[in-house]
């Protein structure tokens, strides 16, 4: 373990690493899928018919591990409406506070996307590949869950470098 390492950091990297395999294979199938949709529906007048649903399915999963993707990363959708007007000194105390707030917003999205796939298992119909509904949703729950923590994990890191700051105050500022 290197001295800027932590435990855990190889199971964030394992995880980062196994998300972008995904993200690419997710792709790789979705740009294969779509051009060979086009060729059959030019040349041959249709297509296959689980095609379409599959990468609607696709699309979705991606998007959403893409969410999670960026939010690790810090490169997800934000607004910045204060944060340029608030002093540097409270800036790490304004980051965790809305990274807090961000991973409480997320844990309410996990819970309710949980009940619709709760929902989904108990009402839900069979779709593509003679699979449960419920099965191509799941990833509704699991990218809210992988975002709410890496909005807890983001808080908490800013937490600790405020308080090693004050521990240390004439360490630099990040």
């Amino acid at each position: 373990m290197t001295p800027a390492s932590k435990p855990g950091d190889g199971l964030f990297s394992l995880l980062s690493r196994a998300e972008e395999i995904m993200l690419g294979g997710f792709l790789l199938v979705m740009i294969l899928l779509a051009c060979v949709q086009i060729l059959l529906r030019s040349l041959f007048s249709g297509g296959l018919t689980w095609a379409d649903p599959l990468l609607r399915y696709l699309v979705l999963w991606s998007g959403l591990l893409g969410a999670a993707r960026a939010t690790s990363v810090g490169k997800h959708i934000s607004m910045d409406i204060i944060g340029f007007l608030v002093p540097g000194s409270l800036q790490l105390w304004l980051r965790a506070a809305t990274n807090l707030f961000s991973a409480v917003v997320a844990g309410f999205l996990t819970w309710a996307a949980w009940l619709f796939i709760r929902s989904e298992m108990q009402f839900g119909t069979t779709k593509l590949f003679s699979t449960p509904s419920w099965v191509w949703n799941v990833i509704f729950p699991i990218a809210f869950a992988l975002i709410s923590l890496r909005f807890l994990i983001a808080s908490m890191t800013a937490l600790t470098t405020i308080f090693s700051l004050q521990k240390n105050p004439g360490k630099p500022r990040p």
